[in-house]
């Protein structure tokens, strides 16, 4: 009997677990679930370059259309998956019913947060996930239109640096005192923060939205702060929750996501996952993490195949993404909730810089801006766990990969 692998999530996790099954030489059947009507795609140029239309839907194709015909990968689209059965190995399908499987991906990803706010449902407020929320966001956009965007987290950054090279004018509103306050510290929130005004971005920190209003479509937006803001439309940008409905009173732990282990595999047997939705036990640093960015989505969907077929080891890759915004490069890698001293080699003033975030002496992330290279670099120094001292660090002639 020819086994059966079905993935739940025709995303960029979910699309390249596929793809590794085929490349790995795995024979059975593969079918690939997916809410979205669309072929698995990339999510970072939908707040930069396809937004601004630079680019094309193609190029953002986890792999081309005919990728699947080619490699026996079935695919059902535009369907929800409802319900999860791992004793039966079932999941079930709106309209479909009952699915069986003999291993089983949950790549469901992430939805946006919904404001607790009146007017949120009004015309012209927009959020920004998936492809079809792109392509709302893209028809509002012409040179003098004004925009708010709520939120100053990466994606609303993203967003409202692209809006500003639209020639949209552009007003942000976020509840701390500089942009990613609480990821990167003052310091580096203060320089994005200077990046955005310097681009003619109106920045309100520290306040939050009270409502958005308008007759049929967005016209205005009120701040707690009692600030009224005209505008053409807005871009809400308040973090994403994870999608775990599915497993739902299935006996599945969820914390914050799908909780698995340093293989990708779920309390259930057979059962893994993988992407935004994966809550999962870091080898490096020993405890769970959930991440959210594009290297982790790839990266540990293909660790989730090579699971299910018995050919991993430990996902354990560090955590690194990457924000354009104007002309800059932004670069984080590792993992941080907290700091005690953070070090800098180069210049916060200059735009120009690689700066450390330590704790007892140890380098647990690196954030670097025009030194992308660099922060690729700091990844075995952030493995290494090893104690530096600050003066090598800020060391200009020492090569990062000497340190460890």
């Amino acid at each position: 009997m020819i086994e059966r692998v079905v993935i739940v999530g025709a995303s960029l996790a979910g699309g390249t677990a596929a793809a590794s099954l085929r490349e790995e030489g795995y024979e059975g059947s593969i079918l690939l679930i997916g809410a979205e009507v669309h072929h698995p795609y990339e999510r970072p140029p939908l707040s930069k370059s396809y937004l601004r239309g630079e680019t094309s839907f193609v190029d953002a194709l986890v792999r081309p259309e005919s990728f699947y015909a080619t490699n026996d990968i079935q695919l059902l689209l535009n369907v929800k998956a409802t319900s999860l059965d791992p004793g039966a190995r079932t999941v079930t399908v709106e309209g479909e019913g009952p699915i069986p499987f003999d291993r089983l991906l949950i790549a469901t990803g992430a939805r946006n947060r919904r404001l607790p706010v009146p007017g949120l449902d009004l015309e012209g407020v927009l959020g920004l996930r998936t492809l079809d929320d792109c392509e709302r966001i893209r028809a509002e956009i012409e040179p003098g239109r004004v925009a708010v965007v709520v939120g100053m987290g990466f994606i609303g950054c993203e967003v409202t640096a692209s809006l500003r090279q639209r020639g949209v004018e552009v007003t942000a509103v976020h509840g701390s005192a500089v942009p990613l306050q609480r990821i990167l510290g003052y310091r580096l929130g203060h320089v994005l923060e200077g990046i955005h005004r310097d681009n003619g971005v109106k920045i309100i920190p520290g306040d939050r939205v009270a409502a958005f209003e308008g007759s049929e479509r967005v016209e205005r937006v009120v701040t707690s702060g009692g600030k009224v803001l005209e505008c053409d439309f807005a871009v809400v940008g308040m973090g994403v929750e994870p999608l775990t409905e599915l497993v739902v009173g299935s006996g599945i732990e969820v914390d914050d996501g799908v909780v698995v282990d340093e293989f990708c595999r779920t309390n259930a047997d057979g059962v893994y996952a993988a992407g935004d939705v994966a809550n999962h036990f870091h080898p490096v640093f020993a405890q769970r993490l959930r991440t959210e960015h594009w290297f982790n989505a790839k990266r540990q969907g293909r660790a989730a195949a090579l699971s299910m077929v018995g050919k991993s080891g430990p996902y354990d890759e560090v955590p690194w993404f990457w924000s354009d915004q104007y002309e800059h490069n932004f670069q984080y890698a590792g993992f941080h909730r907290e700091w005690d001293e953070l070090v800098v080699r180069g210049s916060l003033e200059e735009r120009n810089f690689l700066a450390f975030y330590m704790k007892d002496g140890r380098v647990q992330a690196t954030a670097t801006l025009s030194r992308g290279p660099q922060c690729r670099r700091s990844v075995s120094l952030i493995r290494a766990h090893a104690v530096v001292e600050r003066s090598r660090l800020e060391d200009e002639t020492l090569d990062i990969r000497t340190l460890v």
